[in-house]
């Protein structure tokens, strides 16, 4: 963690976020039955990124996928039921995630990724390890979580009563201007709240065999502890944890919910990200 805290320091002065950019290749495919959404940007190694909950592509990582792009052929799908992506019967679930993930990848003709996922894109990206755990060569974590005791109890009681009133209003806005019939937003909205009142911790048998060397990033403002990504950081086998001074759930990605305009927390989380896909941490 101090290596990680000291090289993100000195890269962060050359690592400022650009401004949100449009794709420079959008798709679909269909998956499993489902009508995926992704985009492309950029050129270079392949990097998946998995967006939180509520989210969009462009809501979780548009601040920072025109850096990324500079250096990675940055692959940023829609789940089920998720931004422009459609929708089929049944409840949602992070295994399905994981494994219509690994099927958009198989028809890119990827083989092989590093995966950055956000909140509860994170539990897509451990499960994707898991599942799929070929596809995965490294792993970064951010701001999210394997067990339900990671958040207060007070976090989880609030999904038997979520409207989408209560949605930050970037996210809202975001979550009706891409969904494919606005007819569906009420279901679509239901079901994430059904995923995630009824998440069960992923078994720690389960992450002790996740092979990706992975990086674990937490803010220490966060609406999970840091004790419990320390703790995801200590059964992950190949794990680092870095933990960014001064920031809310998402602020050093600049996900939309928190953005800070001219916030140097988006330049150091970069910075860290950057240097561990390079191998520098």
């Amino acid at each position: 963690m101090g290596q990680a805290a000291v090289l993100a320091a000195l890269l962060a002065a050359r690592s400022a976020a650009a401004a949100p950019a449009a794709a420079d290749r959008t798709g679909t495919a269909t998956v499993n039955g489902l009508r995926m959404y992704y985009e492309e940007h950029g050129s270079g190694p392949p990097l998946v990124l998995l967006h939180g909950g509520g989210s969009t592509a462009q809501t979780s990582f548009g601040a920072i996928i025109p850096t990324l792009a500079r250096t990675h052929h940055v692959i940023a799908p829609e789940q089920q039921a998720h931004g422009h992506s459609g929708d089929r019967p049944g409840p949602l679930s992070f295994e399905q995630m994981a494994d219509d993930t690994a099927a958009l990848l198989g028809q890119l003709g990827v083989a092989r990724a590093d995966v950055l996922a956000f909140s509860n894109g994170g539990v897509v990206a451990m499960q994707l390890a898991i599942r799929h755990p070929g596809l995965v060569r490294r792993l970064i974590l951010c701001s999210s979580f394997y067990a339900r005791s990671g958040m207060p109890p007070q976090f989880w009681q609030g999904f038997a009563h979520a409207t989408m009133d209560v949605m930050p209003p970037p996210l809202r806005a975001a979550f009706v201007a891409a969904a494919p019939d606005a007819a569906e937003v009420p279901v679509r909205f239901a079901k994430q709240v059904a995923l995630m009142g009824s998440f069960r911790d992923l078994p720690e048998a389960s992450l002790r065999g996740i092979a990706a060397r992975t990086l674990v990033m937490i803010g220490d403002r966060d609406v999970m502890s840091v004790e419990h990504d320390a703790q995801l950081a200590r059964l992950l086998p190949h794990a680092e944890l870095a933990v960014m001074p001064g920031s809310a759930h998402g602020a050093y990605l600049g996900a939309a919910e928190i953005a800070r305009p001219g916030s140097p927390l988006v330049g150091l989380g970069l910075a860290t990200i950057e240097a561990f896909l390079a191998d520098k941490l």
